[in-house]
């Protein structure tokens, strides 16, 4: 029997994930931007001088070596409907009997003014590469004053990324920083702002409080109810008239559907492509999409979380879904199985809530490094990433202090 053809645009969890899971039945080629997939959870940790950019990094062919699945490093551009056919950037043409859109999200500015310009996103290694080399630069120039001169960073969005950063940055201030050059750590602020009336809204209030207390004693300064209208160079312009200094702006208030999928010329629904329950791009039944480009539903009617085990849970369904439409079975509809949310706040802080069960400080801090550990992608990134956690954890030091972007040579 001939294997239909099955081409995967995007190579982050969800196209991985459902390329695994159909190279038994069908002839799959997988196409990204980057020749690698993003630990996303982990991102922060690059950001903050915790772990190597390499560690949450993993080589596309790698992951897929043994498979049977094929990879193009590219972006799409156009499908051709009539003939299936997707046309990539280095000119290849794809054909198709199934199209799997995987392309991921990126940073959201809610038409806030200013947030393109002025403020640092956290979606991309050379994202958070940058925001390491703006903390370091700046913590350089304080060294060279002796007088009452401060430096601000601001984490705008109080969701799990908005959370594990500013408490990355925290420690990051308290431990290395200060150890490096006491004066200069003592005189960097670090605040997280939240629109809303409490920090990780997907959670319990008790454990929202939590995670505000715990940040604060590590001298985050929490702000609540505080909703930004626009951002300016080094300032931040709140929407009750006045203003705050932030000489870094970190945007982890949200994301959006990739603006790749604009070009694709596919209906969509806000920010994300619209989707029927079997997961099919609606009216193109040989069309499918997954994970944060996806605007899938929940029982509930609200659009599913933008995170990696919505976006794994519908690589495989999407697998299966298409071994059903080969066997000439009806098609299901796709139920998502929430298995819980976490956060990590810093060192035997985090915050983990699962079926009601809700647990805070050491438990779930390690909990938290298990499972992230689990999910990371490679024997050598897990054994590096064990290793500086490890060395971070028994030194309180962060190796990873370079400043490494493009302004240096």
């Amino acid at each position: 029997m001939i294997k239909p053809k099955v081409v995967i645009l995007g190579g982050g969890f969800g196209g991985l994930t459902a390329a695994r899971s159909l190279t038994s039945i069908a002839d799959v080629t997988v196409v990204d931007r980057h020749n690698f997939q993003t630990f996303l959870p982990l991102l922060y940790q690059v950001s903050t001088a915790g772990l190597a950019a390499d560690h949450v990094a993993y080589p596309i062919r790698g992951a897929l070596r043994g498979s049977g699945a094929k990879f193009r490093m590219a972006s799409p551009i156009s499908i051709d409907h009539k003939n299936k056919q997707v046309k990539l950037d280095s000119s290849e043409l794809l054909d198709f009997d199934h199209l799997i859109v995987a392309l991921g999200s990126t940073t959201a500015d809610f038409g806030i003014p200013g947030v393109s310009e002025f403020a640092l996103g956290m979606k991309t290694v050379n994202e958070a590469l940058t925001i390491r080399a703006e903390v370091m630069r700046r913590f350089e120039d304080l060294c060279r004053f002796e007088d009452n001169t401060r430096f601000s960073i601001s984490v705008v969005g109080g969701g799990p990324t908005g959370v594990e950063m500013a408490g990355a940055l925290a420690e990051l201030v308290r431990g290395p920083l200060k150890s490096d050059q006491a004066n200069a750590a003592a005189h960097i602020d670090v605040r997280l702002i939240e629109a809303g009336d409490r920090l990780l809204p997907p959670f319990s209030p008790s454990l929202s409080a939590r995670t505000k207390k715990d940040l604060e004693k590590l001298g985050v300064q929490v702000m609540l109810k505080t909703a930004v209208k626009e951002l300016e160079h080094r300032k931040i312009i709140l929407k009750d008239g006045s203003s705050l200094p932030s000489e870094i702006t970190i945007w982890a208030a949200g994301v959006k559907g990739s603006p790749a999928m604009q070009q694709l010329n596919l209906p969509t629904v806000g920010n994300r492509l619209s989707v029927e329950q079997t997961l099919q791009v609606k009216n193109y039944p040989n069309i499918w999409a997954l994970g944060d480009i996806a605007g899938a539903v929940g029982k509930d009617g609200r659009a599913l979380p933008m995170v990696a085990p919505v976006a794994i849970q519908q690589g495989k369904f999407i697998a299966k879904q298409i071994d059903r439409l080969i066997k000439l079975k009806p098609l299901k509809e796709f139920s998502y199985v929430d298995k819980g949310s976490m956060a990590t706040i810093g060192r035997n802080k985090a915050v983990v809530e699962v079926k009601g069960i809700k647990l805070a400080g050491t438990i779930a801090w390690l909990t938290w490094l298990w499972l992230h550990l689990f999910y990371l992608l490679g024997g050598r990134n897990k054994i590096g990433t064990m290793a500086d956690w490890t060395w971070n954890y028994l030194t309180f030091d962060r190796g990873n202090r370079h400043i490494m972007d493009s302004e240096i040579n």
